[in-house]
């Protein structure tokens, strides 16, 4: 359970250091994006100490890119398209089916 808190963490940790890099603005603000960058790989190494690493980078990656999509759309005022839509749904998809097969023992 801990290592899901730790995947848990760094995809918000990823969701915040990415929107740093839009506002930051002086040397307090880019050391605080460092800060969160710096804590984000922190939390996923230990996430992957206790779950697959693709399954981890997968929720990592696909949890950061939708969240700094979403925070695009509300903080910045961009709009939502239904390809935004599609692909964030194709996204979501991915890290669910490779969650799922991580204990599929496949080919080797």
């Amino acid at each position: 359970m801990k290592y899901y808190l730790y995947l848990i963490g760094t995809c918000l940790s990823e969701i915040v250091w990415v929107v740093g890099f839009n506002i930051a603005n002086g040397w307090l603000d880019w050391f605080y994006v460092i800060l969160f960058v710096t804590f984000d790989f922190y939390l996923l190494s230990k996430a992957c100490e206790g779950l697959p690493t693709s399954t981890v980078y997968a929720t990592f990656a696909g949890i950061g890119t939708v969240g700094t999509v979403l925070i695009d759309m509300y903080w910045f005022d961009n709009t939502l398209s239904l390809i935004h839509l599609v692909c964030i749904a194709l996204i979501a998809i991915g890290v669910i089916g490779l969650h799922l097969s991580d204990h599929y023992k496949g080919v080797s």
